[in-house]
Order: structure tokens, then C-alpha cells, then sequence
């Protein structure tokens, strides 16, 4: 059987959410400027005036840093923060021309696919920063961002803002908790995240065992797990992650879990 089970909803957010550029002396922004992103220096000769974005962490990267009143379109997924302009325009299955039709002079995207040459080709501007692996990375697509906005400063004030936190948060955690077991659920039909990807790294960073590792035998690093694997690992912890795109809460899982345990306990009993 489980043992109790501490749920954890949008812990994500708690851990890593991002800190608003607050106001302070800055700099006047330098252009032209060169960024050394994933699809190779991008130069960007003046301060953007219409920013399109095509990727949530980017939307929140530019509401974060100061570059809100830039940005002209965001796309579909982008859900944060509220007053960013929200469309119809995808990241996943992008069109050239209805992104073209808001006139942007830079277009943050996270996924390429021939999409950065398509849109260059029609002069816009275009900076890839891709889903980080790492919290570094992270870091490093926020001052990118910042910089090829013309909000420099506020993208340090940012980053700096997050490494406090983290750091203190990381610091909270009691020694005798540093080695607990966690299940983080992407989905109810249980795919999860292993230690090598962004979230599992942040879960590494609080000394936590995450039960996913031993189970990704193809090292996809998002391995799906079964219901009886869960109830034999025995997690101390359940983040949840699909609590906005599938309505999971603890007295959902809870009980999908636990009446599992106990269907286990009843076929053992018998036998």
C-alpha cells in the first residue's frame, strides 16, 4: 500500500516562476546589437517595435523583462500572463504569412522546422531559443531575450531575482527531506519526466530520487510509466503537471492511485 502521499500542484511555478523586472536605473539600450542564439548570431539593428512571439516561455520572457508594450501577438499556448496578446498563430504548426500579417521586426520562436528561413527570407528578424535542458540555459535565453529587446537591465534584474529564490528555496528544504522519492505526472496515463531533462534537474537540485530514472529504459527522458510501477516505487512526492490541461487535482489522483494499491493488496491477499 502508499504510504500518505505529499501532492504538490504547479509546483513548477513555485520553483521557478518568474521574477518581473522591477523598475530601477537603467542603461539606455544599445543597438545594433548581435545575439548569439540557436540559429547563429542574430543581428538586430534597431530596438524592436512589434514583437510576435511563438513560444509561452518566451511570451513570459518578455512580460518578465519589460519588453511588454513591444510585443503586438503571442501565440495560442501562451496563457501568462493575462494581458498578453493572445491569437490564433502556432508554434507547432506555424503559418509564414499570418505571422507576417502583424508586421513584426522580430519573432521569438521555440521550434524551427524551416520556419526562421521562411520568415527571413520576407526580411523579419527571427531568434530561436529553444525548451533549455538546463537552468543555465534558462538564464541564458532570458538575457537574450532582454538584450535584443533593448531590456538588458531588466533581464539581469530578472535572472538575479530567480537565483535568489531558488537558492532560498532550495536552502528551505530540511537535510532529512534532501533524499525523497517524487513522481512528477505529465499526463493521467502516467508519462513522466526522468532526471535528465529541465524539470528533473530542478527536482536533482533539492536531492529528491526521482522514480522515473529506472524506468526509462529507451532514455527518452519522458518514459510512461504504469499505474502498478508507481504503486511499487512508493512516492513521497506527486507533482502534478496536468492539472490545467487534463483537470488532475490530489482528490483525482489520490484515489486513482491508492484504489490501484488497493486492488493489488486484495489480488494478493487471494492468491
Amino acid at each position: 500500500m502508499l504510504r500518505p502521499t505529499l501532492i504538490l500542484i504547479a509546483a513548477l511555478a513555485a520553483v521557478l516562476g518568474l521574477v518581473a523586472a522591477s523598475p530601477g536605473a537603467t542603461s539606455p539600450p544599445q543597438f545594433p546589437v548581435t545575439i548569439k542564439a540557436a540559429n547563429g548570431d542574430v543581428v538586430i539593428k534597431q530596438r524592436p517595435t512589434r514583437v510576435v512571439s511563438l513560444s509561452p516561455s518566451a511570451t513570459e520572457d518578455l512580460f518578465a523583462v519589460g519588453a511588454d508594450a513591444q510585443v503586438v501577438a503571442v501565440d495560442d499556448q501562451s496563457d501568462y500572463p493575462k494581458r498578453a496578446p493572445r491569437t490564433k498563430l502556432s508554434g507547432f504548426t506555424p503559418n509564414t504569412e499570418a505571422i507576417a500579417a502583424y508586421n513584426p521586426d522580430l519573432v521569438v520562436i521555440s521550434n524551427d522546422g524551416g520556419l526562421a528561413a521562411s520568415l527571413e527570407k520576407l526580411g523579419i528578424t527571427v531568434l530561436l531559443e529553444p525548451a533549455p535542458d538546463t537552468i543555465a540555459q534558462a538564464y541564458d535565453e532570458i538575457r537574450q531575450i532582454g538584450r535584443a529587446t533593448g531590456h538588458a537591465d531588466g533581464a539581469t534584474r530578472v535572472v538575479r531575482g530567480m537565483q535568489s529564490k531558488l537558492t532560498a528555496l532550495i536552502r528551505s528544504v530540511p537535510k532529512k527531506s534532501r533524499h525523497l522519492s517524487v513522481f512528477h505526472e505529465l499526463s493521467p496515463d502516467y508519462y513522466s519526466a526522468t532526471s535528465a531533462t529541465f524539470i528533473g534537474r530542478v527536482y536533482k537540485l533539492f536531492g529528491f530520487r526521482n522514480i522515473a530514472d529506472a524506468a526509462d529504459s529507451t532514455n527518452s527522458g519522458y518514459p510512461q510509466l504504469s499505474a502498478e510501477y508507481i504503486v511499487s516505487t512508493n512516492p513521497q512526492i506527486v507533482v502534478l503537471a496536468d492539472s490545467v490541461c487534463c483537470g488532475q487535482t490530489a482528490a483525482s489522483v489520490g484515489p486513482r492511485i491508492v484504489d490501484f494499491a488497493r486492488v493489488i493488496a486484495t489480488v494478493a491477499k487471494r492468491s
